[in-house]
């Protein structure tokens, strides 16, 4: 939780256009700040868990923004993942995708952007433990297995990047060692970001970062040598994955290349990328 709420102050500063698009989504739904006539940092959204599908989506009779396009340029938060609804998850699939939501009623339809950072949290279990060397699950299988279900094979495919988060130890709670702070972090993102945007400077869709690739853009900008491809193949094959996890490790790949000022994807950015599928191979089939 405390990861994600971090995660607005290292991305780089909003872009003009990038303000105006939030600002209006805000006017919009009624939420501007009295006096604040543009919205000049990222949004920050964290819904409750008990939300419905219309208040992520938007509703209303007038529809109005919902918590993706409040998010949209921004990072929308979901803490215990697997307690929110199955059919609120479920509608996240198409704004992940386009980057927009439709929303239709009788006398209107209406489409809000709604391109957004998703971190999302939570256990690997109902009582947390699954995995834990040192604390004994109490959950049966079956258990584990229907309070997974509600994150669907679809949903997951459209998360980038899964990371599994240990228990700290004792030592490393009590280290005083420096650690890098948000401020160093932004640098190195900041510097990443002005590497994307001259990279898609000429392209005629409104490309700004490596998220925003389609298919045809990963097969242009994101080339890789035959030992790259070789250890993409293996991964590929042993853990199943799918046609859309592959661009996503591509498009990974290619951001950690960048973040790294290099100009080729390199097999070792390729092998970090497919770590970050750890929910598509064996943390997610232990049972």
């Amino acid at each position: 939780t405390m990861l994600a709420r971090r995660l607005v102050t290292i991305l780089p500063p909003m872009t003009l256009y990038e303000a105006l698009e939030t600002t209006k989504i805000h006017s919009v739904a009624g939420i501007l700040p009295p006096g604040e006539s543009l919205i000049g940092t990222r949004p920050f959204r964290a819904p409750h868990h008990t939300i419905s599908d219309a208040g992520i989506i938007g509703g209303g009779h007038i529809p109005k923004p919902g918590e993706v396009s409040l998010a949209h340029n921004g990072v929308l938060f979901l803490d215990e993942l697997p307690e929110f609804h199955k059919n609120v998850l479920e509608v996240l699939r198409q704004p992940l995708e386009d980057g927009f939501v439709t929303i239709g009623r009788a006398k209107v339809t209406l489409t809000y952007p709604a391109r957004f950072m998703l971190a999302a949290a939570m256990n690997p279990c109902p009582c947390g433990y699954f995995t834990d060397p040192y604390h004994e699950c109490r959950c049966t299988p079956l258990q584990i297995q229907h309070y997974r279900a509600k994150i669907s094979g679809p949903l997951l495919d459209r998360i980038d990047i899964h990371i599994e988060v240990p228990a700290l130890k004792y030592d490393e709670l009590k280290s005083v060692q420096p650690a890098e702070s948000s401020e160093e972090i932004k640098k190195r993102v900041t510097k990443a970001r002005e590497i994307q945007l001259n990279r898609f400077k000429d392209s005629k869709r409104k490309i700004f970062c490596n998220a925003h690739m389609e298919t045809k853009d990963i097969r242009k900008y994101c080339p890789i040598d035959d030992e790259s491809q070789n250890l993409l193949k293996t991964a590929i094959e042993k853990f199943g994955l799918s046609a859309r996890a592959y661009d996503k490790i591509l498009k990974v790949a290619r951001t950690i290349a960048d973040l790294e000022s290099s100009e080729n994807i390199k097999v070792q950015h390729i092998a970090e990328a497919i770590q970050y599928r750890s929910l598509d191979k064996d943390v997610w089939k232990k049972l």
